[in-house]
């Protein structure tokens, strides 16, 4: 099975692909986790996402197709993955498609996490780090014990630059301008299920669940 899952900066698409990848035994390809590994080795490519990052803006197609299709290649997609924030754009849509043609394969289906524009900012405008184990937290929702410390190691807490609400408005402006077209697409081959996001964790992740069982049935 190779599922697209969709949602916006903070819609809990990361949470939710790692639960259901888990879950069914699927590889997880995140895309922001190809381009912080790139930042953080700081090859020519990593610098080059960090520049775009840092400005609130998407990185090219290009670059984002290159890594995907790299990480496709490896043994443990085979079987199938779980994309997650990945494909934003029509291109990379049709890009994504044509790669998994050439290996006799499809997108079996699109899940779009549903969450208002208002509540993304809620949740993304306060979002801290830990510096030392990543450990992430809220200043309203999930703020730590001891504060700018990691409740786990101690560790100081920071925010991404792409995680003020200056910038997080820009994101959401820019990924809803580019990623409607992409829905848009997968409904038409009706391979969207739409969840509503505003739910917990652990009802999201049944939510889907179900539906895809439930629309593996009906395919049989």
């Amino acid at each position: 099975m190779f599922l697209v899952l969709l949602g916006a900066p903070g819609a809990g698409k990361g949470t939710q692909a790692a639960i259901i990848s888990r879950k069914v035994g699927l590889a997880h390809i995140a895309s922001g986790d190809l381009f912080r590994q790139a930042v953080e080795k700081e090859t020519k490519l990593g610098q080059l996402v960090k520049a775009y990052m840092d400005k609130g803006i998407l990185v090219p197609d290009e670059v984002t197709i290159q890594m995907i299709s790299e990480r496709l290649n490896e043994p443990d997609c085979k079987a199938g993955c779980v994309f997650d924030g990945f494909p934003r754009t029509m291109e990379q849509a049709k890009a994504l498609d044509k790669a998994l043609a050439n290996q006799g394969k499809l997108i079996d289906k699109a899940v779009y996490i549903e969450v208002s524009e208002e509540e993304l900012l809620k949740r993304l405008s306060g979002r801290w780090i830990c510096h030392q184990c990543q450990t992430p937290y809220h200043e309203v929702s999930s703020p730590p014990k001891v504060p700018n410390r990691c409740d786990k190691c101690g560790g100081e807490l920071y925010q991404r630059s792409d995680d003020t609400e200056e910038t997080v408005k820009e994101r959401l402006k820019v990924y809803f301008a580019q990623t409607t077209p992409v829905l848009n697409y997968y409904e038409a081959q009706g391979k969207l299920i739409k969840v509503d996001g505003k739910l917990g964790i652990e009802k999201v992740a049944k939510e889907i669940i179900d539906v895809l069982r439930l629309e593996s049935m009906n395919a049989k």
